[in-house]
């Protein structure tokens, strides 16, 4: 009988990804589901909050500004209810106050346009996979 275990594909991590932008929602599901990875893409972080897998994320990859609820908000939101990995910040408005106020609550910042190479390696990094 064959070891069920050793047979077994391995496990891909989660990201939670939100974008209110559904091109580049996609376009960034894709490079993630290319480079292994399991991806949970929301368009709002009402939305992602709202399912309760949200929390078995091995990172967050959200926007910054969102309809509704910045990508801040989302992740004092995840916080509240115990989720503590890694954050990623993307946003087209890189400035001091990202920066040095609220966006010291995240673990990486990514300026769009966003690099291919520097998400994945972001996104590595947040999950162990380096």
């Amino acid at each position: 009988m064959p070891d069920r275990a050793s047979s077994a594909e391995p496990e891909r991590p989660r990201v939670l990804l939100v974008e209110d932008d559904s091109a580049v929602r996609r376009s960034i599901q894709l490079i993630l589901q290319a480079r292994g990875y399991d991806v949970r893409a929301f368009s709002s972080g009402a939305l992602a909050l709202a399912d309760p897998s949200a929390v078995e994320a091995a990172c967050l990859v959200t926007d910054y500004c969102m309809a509704g609820m910045s990508g801040l908000d989302l992740l004092r939101g995840l916080r509240a209810v115990g989720w503590r990995r890694p954050a990623i910040l993307i946003t087209a408005h890189r400035n001091d106050y990202i920066e040095e106020g609220e966006g010291a609550l995240f673990d990486e910042i990514l300026e769009k346009p966003l690099l291919d190479r520097r998400l994945c390696a972001c996104v590595d990094r947040a999950t162990g996979r380096t």
